[in-house]
């Protein structure tokens, strides 16, 4: 695991894809088109009008997108789609080798599959981007962002994209895709899980609150802001996450016998 930003460059404008022009697609494309990039885009969703008002091409044919000789083809699908998006990609229409980076919250499960599908031509960067559309409104200063070279031949190519990141200000960190995985599960994952839990429970501000519970409010409210599908793709597709959960389980078994011992000595 390394903190420090890679040695690169100067920046180039790069040919970059973006599969999935969802949310975070549109936010990553905004920075990446103010840097000089040079996108197009292609997703489920007809995002034609809003790309022509960014002045993004749009393709709603997959081999035509692909054709069209991306360096970089960027995956910002969601958790859950993943798996369809990439197998019904027609690798053949690539005309030149290409590198495949994602954005997902999880990583060995991309890892894996990118791996097994991908032609062994084409480089993988695994990346987890830890901010978005909230949290990076006014700039990625000071904003974690995690990658994993994961297989690199183009150094060159790799380090410009990683720049993208690296030149806004972000804190660049190194990691390998099980460390992030078994991480997040202990932080990511258990706070949407917590506050998932309170969404299910009538948690709202009083005027009797606390900082802790005022606390416990925005952690709610922060974690329902995401779709249930990505909370789901956290537990199903991080085997770390249903370990945790687990020992979530357990934790809350003993606090209650602790509360019921505690009880019963006071009869």
């Amino acid at each position: 695991m390394s903190s420090s930003p890679p040695s690169s460059s100067s920046t180039r404008a790069l040919k970059i894809g973006i599969v999935g022009f969802g949310a975070f697609g549109q936010f990553l494309s905004k920075t990446m088109t103010k840097q000089g990039h040079f996108l197009r885009a292609t997703s489920r969703s007809d995002h034609s009008q809003l790309c022509q008002k960014l002045g993004i091409p749009f393709h709603r044919d997959m081999d035509e997108f692909l054709e069209s000789e991306n360096e970089v083809v960027l995956i910002c699908t969601s958790i859950l789609s993943l798996s369809q998006v990439i197998n019904s990609m027609p690798f053949g229409s690539l005309k030149r080798p290409t590198l495949f980076v994602d954005v997902l919250s999880v990583k060995e499960y991309p890892r894996n599959l990118l791996l097994q599908v991908l032609p062994e031509d084409s480089d993988v960067l695994c990346t987890h981007p830890m901010f978005g559309p909230e949290s990076g409104k006014n700039g990625w200063q000071d904003l974690t962002f995690m990658y994993d070279k994961v297989r690199i031949r183009d150094e060159a190519l790799c380090s410009s994209f990683i720049n993208i990141f690296s030149s806004e200000g972000c804190r660049m960190l190194e990691m390998g895709c099980e460390e992030h995985d078994e991480l997040a599960a202990r932080t990511q994952f258990l706070t949407h899980t917590i506050g998932r839990i309170l969404s299910e429970m009538v948690v709202e501000p009083t005027p009797l609150d606390t900082k802790g519970f005022q606390k416990l409010v925005q952690v709610k409210e922060g974690t329902v802001k995401d779709s249930f599908d990505l909370f789901s793709g956290l537990f199903i597709h991080n085997r770390f996450a249903r370990q945790q959960m687990q020992i979530l389980e357990e934790a809350f078994e003993k606090t209650k016998q602790k509360l019921q011992e505690r009880l019963d000595n006071t009869r």
